[in-house]
């Protein structure tokens, strides 16, 4: 296996050390150069929107899995009706993490989009 890594490594350094080394290409003179910041600007134009699909999802999923807890929880306390506050009280932290989980997702999609 440490063979094969040590290959691995060698094919990545060699095929590397052109790019590295390589210098720009020259630019003919009076040719207009784009800066980074008009790059990031059109790029970030151009970029498809995905925030509402994930926000989408992000409620699907919340949605489904607080209806499996429930699903679970109503289960357990027909099973055993004595343990019922018990049942009740772990549904309702487990729920609140879900919860958490989704307004940290959806935060993301804000943010991201």
């Amino acid at each position: 296996m440490r063979k094969v890594l040590a290959l691995l490594a060698a094919v990545l350094f060699v095929a590397t050390a052109g790019v590295v080394s390589a210098e720009p290409p020259a630019v003919p003179a009076g040719t207009v150069v784009a800066t980074s910041a008009d790059a990031i600007r059109i790029a970030d134009a151009n970029r498809p929107r995905y925030a509402p699909l994930g926000m989408g999802i992000t409620v699907i999923g919340v949605g489904v899995g607080l209806g499996l807890i429930g699903f679970g929880a109503m289960g357990g306390i027909a099973r055993q009706p004595e343990q019922a506050g018990n049942i009740r009280t772990a549904m309702l932290i487990i729920g609140g993490l879900v919860e958490g989980a989704g307004i940290i997702a959806l935060v993301l999609c804000f943010v991201a989009g």
